[in-house]
């Protein structure tokens, strides 16, 4: 395979330096999902999907199973905006 593109490895670079926003705009999504969820299956997948998430972020362990012992989208999007303002700053 060739080097990459100096365009591609611009990219690259973009996208990790802004991955913790990309993942927390993933996050919010799954809220999203999680509120709109009719069948538990699809819920159990969002949650599957929200620690993994989580944990791609770095939240602390503890965090992670607080949130996810209350199963409760509200105390996700409590946290969740807790983590917006904080990666503003």
């Amino acid at each position: 395979m060739p080097d990459r593109t100096p365009y591609q490895k611009k990219i690259i670079e973009r996208y990790y330096v802004h991955r913790d926003g990309i993942l927390l705009g993933r996050l919010g999504e799954i809220v999203t999902d999680l509120t709109l969820a009719e069948t538990d299956r699809k819920r159990d997948q969002l949650w599957r999907r929200a620690e993994q998430t989580m944990k791609s972020i770095k939240v602390p362990g503890a965090v992670v199973e607080h949130i996810l012992q209350k199963r409760d989208p509200e105390v996700l999007a409590r946290h969740l905006r807790t983590w917006l303002e904080q990666a503003k700053d």
